[in-house]
């Protein structure tokens, strides 16, 4: 008993220490305890943080002086870099993120983004002492030596002149500790050893970090039937993999605001993933469940009422092979548990595009999930031409899909049917991709034109509809995600 006390005492003392730095390798697990309000709180934070390096990472050329700037005007990346926060919120996305391929991928590429930002950001000496604290013991040449090798350095290194080799620290590494630098020969190398201006440093850094959270990833995973054991924490972290941490694009205040004849006209603010389910439902007069859930969650979120939408389902459904008699029986049931009108009476929620593209993925003969993700590239490209997308356009986009970066390429996408430069927005969802495209089509002013006169009325209830579904997006509070956890995954 006291070995055990003894051994948490010391652990204590390190984490102590740790959290008394501005970066860290995260080798130590928390010991804190925390409620687990807090521990959504914290997960959520970090993964909004993470979410908008993503973002900028895109939009921006890496290490770019636009990059830095537009990285240093977010306060949300600031306020971690001293904070105990910092240390357990990490601890909770690798709970989180450890669980498939794609998400450690992601989150490992993340993190080692905001780590090297971080690491740039420290002065010369925090960072040799961040090299010594974490058993990295590269030291900075003198000057006496720095002078012996002045012509060797200033050829070898870019970005460094013979005034420069003087101002900056060079450290002297073991050169296999550098073999990305040896191979694309930037730096010196003699006697087994390499000589790193105090800019590349980091290269050797990031990948040391990187391989330490791969590995630290692939443990987590072994242990999550452990984790997934424990009924509190499994709906939490399966929430944290599939999280939308935007607004919540609930309908109530939206009901009645869109009617049966306007989803024709207003199907060109649709997101490609809901206009192709549209196509789908058109053509062949039925969807699978997961399309019909997708799409009528959607359809819901923009203002379909109960009724509308039984009305809706049932006047195409009936088209194909189904007769109003079996609909009534087979399918209306499943559009009013949509609703929360039936079984636990859960009012659903659309889904968010993290949903869409990480849960129940389509198999042959299925129209729901994103197209960014699931489309084969070629199918896409055919899809975007249909769309009237241009040939450099397609090609940014496809771009974007190969990197994995599927909400980007579905913002390009929006970018390059609306004719504007910058979105001016993080698209994380299907229903604000349909409201910022309504903001910019003028409430409704295109959709004018494509409806009779006798629908005037109809139209100035979207307008109005377009408005109310902001205002009821705005309003929400993220404390709702965790009311509505449980109803969440319903249907997934």
């Amino acid at each position: 008993m006291e070995f055990l006390s003894r051994r948490r005492k010391l652990n204590t003392n390190s984490q102590t220490e740790a959290y008394g730095h501005a970066l860290q390798f995260y080798g130590q697990p928390p010991l804190e305890n925390i409620s687990l309000s807090e521990f959504e709180t914290f997960a959520v934070d970090r993964l909004k943080l993470l979410k908008t390096i993503e973002n900028l990472g895109v939009s921006y050329v890496k290490q770019s002086d636009q990059y830095i700037k537009k990285l240093e005007s977010e306060s949300k990346i600031m306020q971690y870099i001293t904070t105990i926060n910092d240390h357990i919120s990490h601890f909770i996305l690798r709970l989180a993120y450890c669980q498939t391929e794609d998400l450690r991928r992601w989150f490992i590429q993340q993190e080692v983004d905001l780590f090297r930002y971080r690491f740039n950001d420290l002065q010369p000496k925090q960072k040799l002492e961040f090299l010594h604290r974490n058993n990295l013991q590269y030291d900075t040449i003198g000057v006496e030596e720095k002078k012996t090798l002045l012509d060797k350095l200033v050829n070898s290194s870019y970005a460094v002149s013979g005034i420069t080799v003087e101002d900056q620290d060079f450290y002297k590494v073991p050169f296999q500790d550098a073999l990305d630098l040896v191979r694309m020969r930037k730096v010196y190398l003699k006697a087994g050893y390499v000589y790193i201006p105090h800019q590349d440093i980091v290269t050797i850094v990031l990948n040391d970090f990187r391989t330490r959270l791969s590995k630290a990833l692939a443990l987590t995973a072994r242990s999550l039937p452990a984790v997934h054991s424990d009924e509190r924490l499994q709906p939490l972290l399966n929430h944290l993999s599939h999280a939308y941490v935007g607004q919540d694009y609930s309908i109530q205040k939206n009901v009645g605001k869109i009617s049966l004849e306007q989803i024709d006209s207003v199907r060109k603010s649709f997101p490609l993933c809901m206009r192709q389910l549209h196509q789908a439902l058109r053509d062949n007069h039925h969807l699978r469940h997961g399309g019909r859930m997708q799409y009528g969650l959607f359809l819901k979120g923009i203002g379909l009422s109960l009724e509308q939408a039984l009305q809706f389902w049932r006047s195409e459904f009936i088209r194909g092979k189904v007769d109003a008699d079996k609909f009534d029986k087979a399918y209306a049931y499943s559009i009013r548990h949509m609703f929360g009108k039936e079984g636990k009476r859960t009012d659903y929620t659309p889904y968010s595009c993290m949903k869409v593209i990480l849960s129940n993925p389509p198999s042959q003969g299925d129209h729901h999930g994103c197209p960014f993700r699931h489309s084969d590239p070629e199918l896409l490209k055919q899809k975007l031409q249909f769309y009237k997308v241009s040939p450099s356009g397609i090609s940014q986009i496809l771009e974007l899909v190969k990197g994995m970066h599927y909400q980007l390429a579905c913002q390009k996408y929006f970018e390059l049917t609306h004719n504007v430069e910058d979105a001016n927005f993080s698209l994380n969802h299907p229903n604000q991709y349909f409201i910022e495209s309504q903001k910019l089509l003028g409430g409704g002013k295109d959709i004018k034109r494509e409806i009779d006169t006798p629908q005037r009325s109809q139209e100035n209830s979207a307008a109005r509809g377009s408005t109310a579904a902001r205002e009821a997006a705005a309003s929400q509070n993220l404390v709702e995600m965790t009311e509505e956890l449980d109803s969440f995954f319903q249907d997934a």
